[in-house]
């Protein structure tokens, strides 16, 4: 299995990446984001969510630490979850997440280091941009326009045989 390289020209493009990987995806799969802050990884949960075709506005759970939104159709739901303010494997056990694994595409931002007993299977995926913009506003307008660097790392047996790279081809 190797890692799939992927560029994004902009958060619209960041979220069509997201579409398209919500094409392999299937209930039981774990997708580890990680990436600076405002680099793009709530702006690829929501096109997974989209593609996935569940309810609700896919927003960051950084205060919620963990959102789950329902499939409209045969799909499974998505748990969107932010593990940056969590500091143990503990806190992450009491979310108790492996207990809608199996029936959901679970998404855990910030969760490198801390969710990985999981799964033995899952999609570890690298969200880079250009550094700039020195105040929140600078930030916001670099996040939505500037170019994303996708990396996506398959482990587990589950990739075996998974053409990662034809599917997030345009």
């Amino acid at each position: 299995m190797t890692n799939v390289t992927v560029q994004a020209a902009d958060a619209e493009a960041t979220r069509e990446l997201g579409a398209r990987l919500a094409g392999v995806l299937r209930a039981g799969d774990l997708v580890l984001l990680s990436g600076a802050l405002g680099a793009g990884k709530t702006t690829l949960t929501q096109g997974i969510g989209s593609g996935l075709g569940v309810r609700g506005h896919v927003a960051s759970p950084t205060f919620i630490i963990a959102r789950v939104h329902p499939a409209l159709g045969a799909g499974p739901d998505l748990v969107h979850v932010d593990a940056y303010r969590l500091g143990s494997l503990e806190e992450v056990d009491a979310l108790d997440l492996d207990t809608s694994l199996e029936d959901s595409v679970t998404v855990v931002e910030w969760g490198e280091g801390k969710v990985e007993a999981l799964a033995e299977d899952r999609l570890e995926v690298e969200v880079r941009r250009p550094r700039g913009g020195d105040d929140a506003a600078g930030a916001e307008e670099l996040a939505e326009e500037s170019p994303r660097e996708i990396v996506v790392r398959p482990v587990g047996p589950r990739w075996d045989g998974v053409d990662l790279a034809a599917a997030l081809r345009p």
